[in-house]
């Protein structure tokens, strides 16, 4: 699997939904919509945190925590 489609199939999903959907990863943020960002940002082995804030927060929490999940990355979903 490389890290090329992981970061395709995450962008995808989050852009399926209204809520802004930010990665943390130490101290940057990205937006998880954004493949540049994400190219940048998403290398093996860090612990990344999600936040996820709007109408659809929700489905897109679920929906992004499947995504990361099939993918062997390690993200907590903030509450």
């Amino acid at each position: 699997m490389s890290n090329n489609a992981a970061i395709v199939d995450i962008s995808q999903t989050a852009n399926k939904f209204r809520s802004s959907i930010v990665l943390q990863a130490e101290n940057k943020y990205i937006d998880v919509k954004s493949i540049l960002g994400l190219f940048t940002t998403l290398v093996g082995g860090n612990s990344y945190e999600l936040h996820v804030h709007g109408p659809d927060a929700d489905e897109a929490k679920a929906a992004m925590s499947e995504v990361f999940a099939k993918h062997n990355l390690n993200i907590s979903v903030i509450e």
